[in-house]
């Protein structure tokens, strides 16, 4: 079975450049090189877990964010083949934060996809991280059922990750289900609202969040737009559900401030700016292919996402009607 998996721009010289100041950096910094034989505190770790998404018949793309620049190697095993088979490579660099995604090509359909991802450190080859396996299942060729699972508004008003009480529970369960995929309605993030380290219930218990210092205060910089999307990946329960279950995610206000659309009139100051802010951050970290994004490959007219949009509208409209959990109890 053939198998062809499409990477992102091979390094230019100005991406060489800049891997190679900050490969410099880090080496500096260690004092000497690694050597070809590294600790594992040494070698390249992934961070936030790995994603799948933008599944059809016969594609798919994976996701992953390691702690350096560092080469991300894909490999696959359909269901029904007996071993890995076909790899790619993409470069992570800081310029996507250490984010590499790439879209795997010429799948069977109604399979389950096993996929592999490893980091190579790339000021030292021979050091390599430890791989993470995750899975996606397909679209089917013939009509079958299927089942997806949809949910929105992560992380918002303040409520974030409280261990003590399971964290994103909400996760666990959908993926005790087992859906095909996932279609996020939107509001993967609460740009506009910080996550404080205590939240008052109203039997007077304290819900006690994981506080990060990106996440501390209202997104104004690339770095606390990129921070937002990093927090909810601190959950165990979330980085399960997406290693095993494809994602088609849709934006809402949220992303980038309370009831903001693209096509709205700058009523305040900095809404563009936003905006910008919030796709720098948002586009590297989402596991499909854009359109107008030729270093994924071809561009697609008919994009799984943009198949799955109607549908999505319709159960982002349900969501809206949804009663809301009233301020100052636990959602």
């Amino acid at each position: 079975m053939a198998v062809t998996m499409r990477t992102r721009a091979t390094l230019t010289r100005r991406r060489f450049l800049s891997t190679a100041a900050a490969s410099a950096g880090l080496t500096m910094a260690g004092g000497i090189a690694k050597p070809a034989i590294s600790w594992a505190p040494d070698r390249p770790r992934i961070t936030h877990g790995i994603q799948s998404g933008d599944v059809s018949l016969d594609s798919g793309v994976v996701w992953a964010r390691v702690d350096r620049p560092a080469r991300c190697w894909s490999r696959l095993r359909p269901r029904t083949a007996s071993k890995m088979c076909g790899a790619a490579y993409v470069d992570a660099l800081p310029e996507t934060d250490f984010t590499a995604k790439a879209l795997l090509e010429n799948l069977p359909a109604g399979q389950d996809i096993f996929y592999r991802i490893r980091f190579q450190d790339l000021s030292s080859p021979a050091v390599l991280g430890e791989p993470m396996v995750g899975r996606f299942r397909t679209a089917p060729d013939a009509q079958r059922s299927v089942s997806f699972v949809w949910s929105g508004d992560c992380a918002g008003q303040g409520w974030g990750i409280d261990e003590s009480r399971g964290g994103f529970r909400t996760y666990a369960t959908m993926l005790r289900n087992r859906p095909d995929f996932f279609i996020h309605c939107g509001d993967s993030i609460y740009a506009d609202y910080p996550i404080p380290a205590e939240q008052k219930l109203a039997d007077g218990t304290v819900w006690r969040n994981i506080v990060t210092e990106e996440k501390s205060t209202v997104a104004e910089t690339l770095a606390e737009y990129r921070g937002n999307y990093k927090y909810n990946l601190l959950d165990l329960n979330l980085r399960a559900f997406h290693a095993e279950v494809p994602i088609l995610a849709q934006w809402d206000d949220h992303e980038v401030v309370d009831d903001w659309w693209p096509g709205q009139p700058m009523r305040r100051a900095g809404y563009a700016e936003k905006n910008a802010l919030m796709l720098a951050a948002r586009l590297p970290r989402i596991p499909r292919v854009h359109a107008d994004a030729p270093d994924l490959g071809r561009a697609r007219s008919h994009l799984p996402q943009d198949r799955a949009r109607p549908v999505a509208r319709r159960v982002h409209a349900r969501h809206a009607q949804l009663p809301r959990t009233e301020r100052g109890r636990a959602p």
